[in-house]
This record gives structure tokens, C-alpha cells and sequence, in this order.
């Protein structure tokens, strides 16, 4: 889901193969099968090249089989004001790949018999309110435990250039109302892996920081492998970019105290090639350790999520995938494994948004290195006004809704504090979000009737929401003002100390922009309301007796954020 910020279909090609005559002794089979990596590689690298434009923002990427690289490999650019190009020994942040280094930092400690996965948290977390639930350590890891995730507040946006203490990062969600008891949903959480680097701390000694680079990045000579920190130096890092219009701007700046051991490493695809290798080793934690970390963690009920210990669980064509994406201020990544086949990919960014994602490029170099390349699926046409039958108001828990609408002959779904994005249909009861390979299945009733919608990720628990009876939100269209009336809102308005919005004019468009975020394009509603259309959010500017904007409302996510004009 997207904030105001942008914080979360490439070509596929066949492979070539290399056809040997019969009766020939001139090819050996080592000549043979580097003949052939030569073609794979050959075949990725113009998919790659499709996809990263030389001038813009680009990728690191590396192909592993069987211990072998098959592809390493920069493009576009790690600086676009220097013009450098990307190489793959340069340093990317990882986002939420940090995950699977905390939950193996957990599985280290569990070994050593410092915890156990079915500790309570207040066991190292004593001031915690569980309120009289067993939370346990297992629920952090797997995304069960029910806490409010921070990054999904409203409020966090106001904070990101602040440096918080573990202390009070915690504190800003230890309070907030659970989503659902123990073990009964899977969310995505981030609150959890904060709560997870707090343990590491409490049972090794160590800050999280040093707990990962010294029996982590250091054993495997992960050279180029750090906690990030904007203050410090780190050769080979790459700059991060968020798209604006037709261009990029510089990422806004987060403290790294925030995402801390939720995302806030930093790393290189030849580093995490090193890892990879490491996890078919004992060098870490055992096999059969890991093998716990790899497997779909269940919920009370017993239905799998598809989400191990900080890691995805998948498959494709009957190949096991295991797998996890990352998306922070500036960039966006993905470290993909097929462990019964040894093979890795990674895929790391330096824009956090757009298309193709990383997650989308990893996969179809995965599947083009198995053999078995990745074909989109195709559209098929529904009857004329069959697609009626879909709209509606789905409640996908006890607050948030998925709104599915008609325009002409599409169909469009509105996601929890997102814009619409086209679901395409693949049968009467499968559709495909647009651009990606998750999946959204209707359901009916006894009497035929649509009544329930199941959304499927690439891993993670399927989500279900029922078909409520409510009428669609209404859609916000833009009214027509006199241009001249933009004038009064122009300015700065702080929402929280080093957060402010401006409001700039351009021609006939009003556009709002956060501190160190892109241009977004605001639309009027009314001579003081405005609504963006990329995101799931509103404006209203509050006026004086002069009529001229003296103060303005943020809303989104159901909460509102004031800000004061101060220029």
C-alpha cells in the first residue's frame, strides 16, 4: 500500500540453445554447457537491456547456477548527476531483504540457546503490553503476531527525517490497538522485525548493528555488507531516486534508525551471492534450522500463509521458490532462490517505483534459468455487461475495503490508501492485477451470486474479503475553478517539524509535493478541496477572511494531518 510517498513487464525471451551435430568430438561437455550459460546469459542480458534505460535510474544483477555466475551485471545509472553507470559491486540499500539476516540472527540465537522460538516477547520486552496475549517470538517472524505495523500510521510520514531511538520507535506503535489476535491473520508487519532486532539485542549483548556484521557480513567476507547510515561513508554506494513527472528526483531522506532491523541493511549482489552460497552450508545454522525458515508458517486455523522466517515461500512449474522484495526511500530490490536447483537471482534497484518491479524481473530470470521461461498470461474477453456483476464494496477485515469498479469495459481495483489499478481477466472467476502476477479469484454464493474475492500474492496468506452491501464510495471528479483562484493556496505548510507540503502552480495544474517526494498533480473537488488521484488522499485548504490559504488539512488513512502555512 502507498502513502503519499512512493515508498512498494519486462520482456521475457526464449532461451537459445546450442544445437550440437551428431558424431562432433570438437565440443567438450564443460565447453558444451559454458556454451550454454553463454546463450542464457546472452538471452537475459537483452531482456535487462529492455528494461533499464542507459540515462536513468538502473539495477545491479546477478544469475547463479549451480555455484556458477551465470550473469553480473550493472545497468542504467548509480549517479545521474555524476553520469556513473551502475556496477555490481556497488552498494544498494536492501529494504526489506534485512528481514531474512534478522530472522536468521534469531535462528543463530535459538541455536545457542540465548531464546526460543516459543518465548514469549515479554520474556525480553518486559514493559511490552501484550495485553494478556501470548505473543512469541515464532509470531514476530512469520507475521502473525497482530501488532500495528508502524509504517502503515499516517503519522510516520512526518518523522522520517528524525533519528528515533529503539525506545521510541517502539513506543510509536506499542499502544496502538491490535489488528487481530495471535496467530489468527497474516499481515505484513513491520512493527514485528523492529520488535525481533529489540530481542537480538536484549539475548546476544550486542546492538543489531553489531550482531549482524560481526557474525553475519564478517564470517562470509561480505565485504561490501553494512547497516546503513547516511553519515557515513561507504564506498560504491549508489544514489537513490524517486520518480517525479517525467523524471527522477532525489529519494527522500530517511534516518536509517527507522527501519532498523525491519530493512535498514545495505549490501551489493555480489555480497548477497556470498549469503546464498552460505545457506547450503552449516556455517551459520544448521540445515535443518533453515528448513523451518523456508516452510509456510500456519495459522490457528491450519491454513498456510506461504511465509516462512523472513523469507517468501512460492513455487513455479514445481520448482520450491523462495523469495523476498524490498522497497525503502530510493529503492526497490529482490533476492529470489530456487534451492532444490541452486539458483539464485538478485535484483536491486535505485528508483522505488515503477515498472517492471524487481520482484517481476528476478522471477523471469529465474525462470529462464530453469528452463522454463515465464509466459504472460493472456486477457480473455468477457461477455458484453458480464463485468457489472463485480463491482462492489469488499471488506477485506474489519476496516479495510477493496473497491471494484467499472470504466467502459474495464475493471479496476481500488486497494487500502491506493489509487486504481486494471484487473485483467483470465477466466470468468480469475483476474491478474496489471503488470504483475498476483491474482485476484471471485467467488459465489448458493445462488450464483458473486460474494467473496480472494486476493494471492507471490507469497504470503492469501487475503479474503466478503461482498458487503454497501454502495460504491463516490467517485471524486474534478470541478472546473478559475486558475487564478490556485494563487491563494501557493506556499509551504508544515505538518510536523522538517515535514512541510508545497503547493506550487504549474499553468492550469495545482501540485503538491512533501518534503523530498515527487510532484503529485492535486485536482479540485470544491473551491478548497482537492484530491490527488495517484494515492488515496485529500487536500482542503482552510482560508482567511482575505481568502488566501492560511493553514491546510492532510487526510488519508482515515486520519487527519494539519499544517500550518509558513511561506
Amino acid at each position: 500500500m502507498k502513502h503519499w510517498t512512493h515508498y512498494s513487464k519486462s520482456l521475457s525471451l526464449p532461451i537459445l540453445t546450442l544445437i550440437l551435430l551428431l558424431g562432433s568430438s570438437s565440443l567438450t561437455a564443460a565447453q558444451t554447457a559454458r556454451a550454454s550459460d553463454e546463450n542464457l546469459a546472452a538471452t537475459i542480458n537483452e531482456m535487462l537491456e529492455r528494461t533499464y534505460k542507459p540515462d536513468e535510474p538502473g539495477a545491479a544483477v546477478i544469475a547463479v547456477r549451480e555455484g556458477k555466475v551465470i550473469l553480473r551485471k550493472g545497468y542504467g545509472k548509480a549517479n545521474l548527476e555524476l553520469g556513473v553507470p551502475v556496477e555490481p559491486d556497488m552498494v544498494f540499500r536492501l529494504g526489506s531483504i534485512t528481514k531474512q539476516f534478522t530472522a536468521v540472527a534469531v535462528l543463530m540465537l535459538a541455536e545457542q540457546g540465548k531464546l526460543s522460538l516459543d518465548d514469549d516477547i515479554t520474556k525480553f520486552l518486559p514493559d511490552y503490553p501484550t495485553r494478556g496475549q501470548k505473543i512469541t517470538i515464532e509470531h514476530l517472524l512469520t507475521h502473525t503476531s497482530g501488532i500495528k505495523s508502524y509504517t502503515s500510521l499516517p503519522e510516520w510520514l512526518t518523522l522520517w527525517r528524525k533519528d528515533i531511538p529503539l525506545n521510541e520507535l517502539i513506543a510509536l506503535f506499542k499502544d496502538q490497538p491490535v489488528d487481530f489476535a495471535p496467530g489468527e491473520r497474516w499481515a505484513y508487519n513491520n512493527s514485528a522485525y523492529v520488535l525481533l532486532g529489540a530481542i537480538i539485542e536484549k539475548a546476544s549483548g550486542q546492538t543489531y548493528r553489531e550482531f549482524i556484521e560481526k557474525n553475519i557480513f564478517a564470517p562470509l567476507s561480505m565485504k561490501r555488507s553494512f547497516y546503513d547510515d547516511t553519515a557515513r561513508v561507504i564506498p560504491r554506494r549508489v544514489s537513490g531516486y524517486s520518480k517525479s513527472g517525467d523524471g527522477y528526483i532525489n529519494a527522500a531522506y530517511l534516518s536509517m534508525t527507522q527501519p532498523y532491523a525491519a530493512g535498514a541493511l545495505t549490501s551489493s549482489v555480489d555480497d548477497l551471492a556470498l549469503w546464498d552460497a552460505a545457506l547450503y552450508t552449516n556455517k551459520l545454522v544448521k540445515q535443518e534450522t533453515l528448513k523451518r525458515a523456508w516452510t509456510a508458517s500456519k495459522l490457528n486455523d491450519g491454513k498456510p500463509t506461504r511465509y516462512g522466517y523472513g523469507w517468501g515461500t512460492n513455487s513455479y512449474e514445481g520448482h520450491r521458490i523462495i523469495e523476498h522484495g524490498g522497497g525503502i526511500n530510493g529503492f526497490s530490490t529482490d533476492a529470489l532462490r530456487l534451492p532444490d536447483d541452486r539458483i539464485f537471482v538478485a535484483v536491486l534497484t535505485n528508483k522505488d517505483s515503477g515498472t517492471p518491479a524487481p520482484s517481476e524481473v528476478a522471477f523471469k530470470i529465474a525462470a529462464l534459468t530453469v528452463g522454463k521461461p515465464y509466459r504472460e498470461p493472456t486477457a480473455t474477453k468477457l461477455p458484453s455487461g458480464a463485468l457489472d456483476k463485480y463491482v462492489g464494496v469488499y471488506q477485506l477485515d474489519r476496516k479495510d475495503e477493496v473497491v471494484i469498479r467499472r470504466e467502459d469495459e474495464k475493471l479496476l481495483a481500488q486497494f487500502p490508501q491506493s489509487g486504481k489499478i486494471e484487473i485483467l481477466p483470465l477466466s470468468e472467476a480469475e483476474f491478474v492485477i496489471k503488470g504483475s502476477r498476483n491474482r485476484l479469484r471471485f467467488t459465489k454464493n448458493a445462488a450464483g451470486e458473486i460474494s467473496n474475492l480472494v486476493l494471492h500474492g507471490n507469497y504470503g496468506a492469501d487475503q479474503e474479503a466478503a461482498k458487503i452491501d454497501k454502495p460504491l464510495p463516490a467517485e471524486r471528479r474534478a470541478v472546473t475553478l478559475d486558475f487564478a483562484l490556485y494563487e491563494r493556496y501557493v506556499g509551504e505548510y508544515e505538518l510536523a517539524p522538517g515535514f512541510s507540503f508545497t503547493i506550487s502552480r504549474e499553468g492550469d495544474k495545482l501540485l503538491a509535493q512533501a518534503t523530498g517526494q515527487p510532484k503529485l498533480e492535486i485536482f479540485p473537488e470544491s473551491q478548497t478541496k482537492f484530491f490527488a488521484k495517484e494515492v488515496d488522499a485529500q487536500v482542503e485548504f482552510v482560508v482567511d477572511e482575505s481568502g488566501k490559504a492560511s493553514s491546510m488539512i492532510l487526510q488519508q488513512g482515515g486520519r487527519k494531518l494539519p499544517g500550518k502555512k509558513t511561506k
